[in-house]
């Protein structure tokens, strides 16, 4: 049996989704933010040296890194599913974005919610360049789904998956208006319809707002 640590409010909601589009048996062991810091419990820093979500625990195999555990349920039990074969037109474009989630998107939210925390001028060219750099990665990702329903292209796979965190719940720490990306905006529509992500969400997050729009 697969145990998944997930910790609320975090990149782990991936995982909780992989597995339900999987339909894996798992179980789930839900981590709470402390309140005031927002850092992880003591359990969950007991568990791994990082002190971080997710944690996957397949027999004696304990793995941590959203993207390594991803790719490690996929080659171990995905059977195909949810990632084109190498010899498929959209393989390339999945192995992008796959890694432009966390290289890319993800690493420049990050940068921009520490930034607002440390709360420079406005006129200061550092966080300047650093909402530029997120709208240019916004605005690529808004181009790409102009002209497919997902991002590798006709099916959903594991580079939305990486992804969905980015655009959702990351913005409950760095907020982003998406108005200027409307095909984001339609993309994550479709993705609130599927019956795994809210399966998932209401499993690992149950009673959080879905920032779908």
């Amino acid at each position: 049996m697969l145990t998944l640590h997930h910790l609320g409010k975090s990149q782990s909601e991936r995982i909780v989704w992989l597995l339900e589009e999987l339909q894996l048996p798992y179980e789930l062991v839900r981590h709470r933010r402390d309140p005031v810091t927002q850092l992880s419990p003591p359990a969950l820093q007991a568990l791994h040296p990082l002190a971080a979500a997710p944690v996957l625990l397949d027999g004696e195999l304990m793995l941590a890194e959203s993207g390594a555990i991803v790719q490690y349920l996929l080659g171990r039990y995905g059977g195909g599913r949810l990632a084109p074969a190498p010899g498929h037109p959209d393989f390339a474009p999945y192995l992008y974005w796959f890694h432009f989630a966390n290289a890319n998107l993800q690493a420049h939210l990050g940068r921009n919610m520490m930034l607002n925390r440390i709360e420079l001028p406005a006129d200061h060219p550092v966080p300047a360049m650093a909402r530029m750099r997120l709208d240019r990665a916004l605005r690529t990702m808004d181009a790409r789904l102009a002209d497919v329903p997902f991002l590798a292209g006709e099916a959903l796979t594991a580079a939305d998956i990486m992804t969905v965190f980015s655009l959702t719940t990351m913005r409950y720490f760095c907020p982003v208006d998406f108005a200027p990306y409307p095909r984001i905006r339609a993309y994550l529509q479709r993705i609130g319809r599927l019956d795994g992500y809210r399966r998932a969400m209401a499993k690992g997050d149950p009673g959080m707002a879905l920032l779908l729009d």
